[in-house]
């Protein structure tokens, strides 16, 4: 894995929380946290993505007078057509 060093500032009052963060889920190194808190960040994304996907279906169900078992069949439907 090609690294690079970055620099980044922290406050002074949470160095001691950055430090208790790296040693319980990075094993003490500051990288290895930021790269597992990275992760878990792209989790929390995905999943605020998904909200809006959701919310957006269910807008569009709406708007075309649908119900909510509506788009299930059209969805069984069209992946039947393709088979």
């Amino acid at each position: 894995m090609a690294t690079k060093t970055i620099g980044f500032a922290v406050a002074e009052e949470d160095l001691s929380r950055l430090d208790r963060l790296a040693d319980r889920f990075g094993n003490g190194n500051r990288s290895a946290f930021l790269r597992k808190a990275m992760r878990q960040m792209e989790v929390v994304d995905r999943a605020a993505r998904l909200v809006e996907l959701q919310v957006y279906g269910a807008r569009r169900v709406t708007e075309a007078g649908l119900d909510n078992d509506d788009p299930v069949a059209v969805v069984s439907r069209v992946l039947k057509n393709r088979i």
